[in-house]
């Protein structure tokens, strides 16, 4: 009898722990954001590099019609319309250097070992990508990465668009990462 009080009382326990630790981990503020690197914030001057492509990409443009340096025109395009940040000539006059690259790794496959670019396309076995690594000129060191995926089609006007949406994404989202503020020190009770 003793035995099976004990393990009554266990479950009960159980129990109440199950329905209190949610509750009191659900009350505890989220953690801040981690902070963004000092050099993307105070960034005045920008040089782009065209970080080129693997050579699955080239071939994929070349059958697309699109220069291999399409992404980087894009990009140095977009980011110059922006009228906020000097674009200089050289990585020595930068604050920054933002490096460009589109990509397809490999994501799977069938087992083909055929590299016809239309096959390899219809079976989806290629991610394709556009990234910019954001390096400090000072230190030469990775500071960020934006990726971007390229969302496959069959249709060369589809894939032209999907680029140019991958392309337009990734500008928007390195936008909104140089425009970031500061985020608020962080306080202790």
């Amino acid at each position: 009898m003793k035995f099976r009080s004990l393990s009554l009382l266990s479950a009960a326990l159980s129990a109440a722990l199950v329905l209190v630790v949610p509750t009191v981990h659900a009350q505890q503020p989220p953690a801040p954001p981690a902070p963004i690197p000092a050099p993307i914030l105070s960034a005045q001057k920008l040089f782009i590099a065209n970080g080129g492509m693997d050579a699955f990409s080239l071939q994929a443009f070349e059958e697309l019609g699109l220069n291999g340096a399409a992404p980087y025109n894009t990009l140095y395009a977009t980011v110059n319309s922006w009228n906020k940040y000097q674009l200089v000539s050289s990585p020595s006059d930068a604050d920054l250097v933002l490096e460009i690259r589109f990509t397809a790794p490999f994501s799977g496959g069938n087992g083909e070992r055929s590299w016809d670019f239309q096959r390899i396309l219809a079976n989806t076995t290629w991610q394709f990508q556009t990234e910019v690594k954001i390096y400090d000129e000072k230190t030469h060191f990775l500071l960020w990465t934006l990726t971007q995926p390229v969302r496959p089609a069959n249709l060369k006007g589809t894939w032209m668009k999907n680029i140019s949406s991958a392309n337009a994404t990734l500008a928007g989202d390195l936008k909104s990462l140089l425009s970031a503020t500061a985020a608020p020190a962080a306080t202790t009770p």
